[in-house]
């Protein structure tokens, strides 16, 4: 584990409400660390915009957090606020297909599942909260992919190297913004269907994907239309209770 990374984010904590901003001294005294080691990790902290310096003399420099803590809260906030309002839904969404739901957000350069239902079926996938996966692989992941923006999608690309097809998985990325959701089959675990759309923010954002999965026997025929129907459905209302104003089609009101 890297010590340095450690005592670095370790400085961050010792700003609260009643020590919105502090001295390099106090800092340092704080920490148990020798000035110069104190100062060399608040640098590091400050060129990432975790905290950002006062100077009021050549002797004496003040620290305060920097607007990349607020940022970062917000995105956590966003992601609590998507999970705790798409949850209900989720359940009846899963009551309704008898199949599993998921949530699926962007985490850095991969998808992460923040939430599940689990289907009544007594064959279940094996998922959890928590995992993550490549955005190239997975209807939800992929989806995500589709919607972030250019350059950081070629970044993901790029990185994926021969992993891939390219020209064909560009090709998937672009039907997806054109028809509106993202499927998988067999691509996470064998012999499963996965069907993804997307959850929209007041900014008209694409900030998670809802994503249905099981056994790819039951996607077929008037079942999988059923399935594909209502995820729709239930993504637009969820993007709704979250502030989307655009149009979503499938949706029947705002409720």
């Amino acid at each position: 584990m890297n010590q340095s990374v450690i005592k670095a984010l370790n400085l961050l904590n010792l700003f609260d409400e009643k020590n919105y901003e502090l001295s390099l001294k106090d800092i340092a005294n704080r920490a148990n660390l020798p000035k110069p080691t104190a100062y060399r990790l608040l640098s590091a902290l400050e060129a990432m915009n975790y905290v950002y310096k006062i100077k009021e003399n050549e002797h004496d420099s003040r620290y305060r957090l920097g607007l990349k803590l607020l940022e970062l809260g917000q995105l956590v906030s966003d992601q609590l606020e998507v999970r705790r309002i798409a949850y209900p839904y989720m359940e009846k969404l899963a009551y309704d297909i008898q199949e599993a739901v998921h949530l699926v957000v962007l985490n850095h350069q991969e998808a992460t599942y923040i939430e599940k239902v689990e289907s009544n079926k007594a064959i279940r996938l094996y998922t959890r909260i928590g995992k993550s996966s490549p955005l190239y692989i997975g209807s939800g992941p992929k989806l995500l992919l589709a919607h972030i923006q250019k350059q950081k999608q070629e970044e993901i690309l790029n990185l994926a190297g021969n992993t891939i097809n390219r020209e064909k998985m560009e090709k998937e990325l672009r039907r997806i913004r054109t028809e509106g959701y993202s499927y998988s089959i067999g691509e996470q675990d064998e012999n499963t269907t996965g069907i993804s759309y997307p959850i929209y923010d007041y900014r008209n954002n694409v900030i998670a994907a809802l994503t249905v999965s099981g056994l790819s026997t039951y996607f077929e025929g008037d079942s999988l239309q059923q399935i594909k129907a209502k995820t729709e459905d239930t993504a637009a209302r969820i993007s709704r209770k979250l502030g989307f104003r655009g149009f979503v089609q499938g949706v029947v009101d705002s409720s």
